[in-house]
């Protein structure tokens, strides 16, 4: 559960440092046997355990335990159909984000997990999975923007942000790379149009 006390804090902590969010989790320890969750039926409200993690960061979280290469996610039927005892609606963005790791979470992966409040990372792609590759950058304070590499066979290709936060698209230069943007507290996931 550390990787969910993680999401907890990082979602009702002002500064959260970001760079510190696989920071004591089996994730980061030993990742084939980490089972990742944003939250479950121990941590809602009204639990034993209860530390729900904030709505705004919720897609965030998903986006880090879907997306990424390390862990076997797992989704809360809470957060994905609502929770009506105590009024609380649906996590709309998770359909979204479950497509995208469907479609396009596939080939190596690259870690731009260097700045407290805007991480990202970058998959590839493979070949069985025609469109795939995607970037994703994080922000938990204001608007950001990260230079990551995506992979050459993208250059000069177009991305856009599927979340629908970034309406301008982002071309890939020659090197694989591209300048990535996010709005404040929010998750941008980018991919190949």
């Amino acid at each position: 559960m550390p990787l969910h006390y993680n999401f907890s804090s990082a979602s009702k902590e002002e500064n959260y440092d970001l760079t510190t969010i696989f920071n004591n989790t089996l994730v980061k320890e030993n990742a084939c046997k980490a089972v990742t969750f944003v939250d479950n039926h121990d941590t809602q409200p009204g639990q034993a355990l209860e530390s729900f993690v904030e709505r705004w960061f919720k897609p965030i979280s998903y986006s880090i335990i879907l997306l990424r290469n390390q862990g076997y996610p797992c989704v809360f039927y809470g957060d994905l159909y609502g929770i009506e005892k105590y009024n609380i609606k649906p996590i709309e963005e998770i359909k979204t984000i479950l497509t995208l790791r469907k479609d396009y979470a596939y080939g190596n992966q690259y870690d731009y997990i260097d700045n407290r409040n805007c991480i990202g990372w970058t998959r590839e792609g493979d070949e069985e999975h025609n469109k795939s590759g995607l970037a994703v950058i994080i922000s938990n304070a204001g608007y950001a923007e990260k230079r990551m590499y995506i992979g050459k066979k993208f250059a000069n290709k177009k991305f856009i942000d599927a979340m629908g936060n970034i309406q301008e698209e982002v071309v890939i230069d020659e090197e694989g790379c591209g300048n990535f943007k996010v709005k404040e507290k929010s998750v941008a996931i980018w991919i190949n149009q």
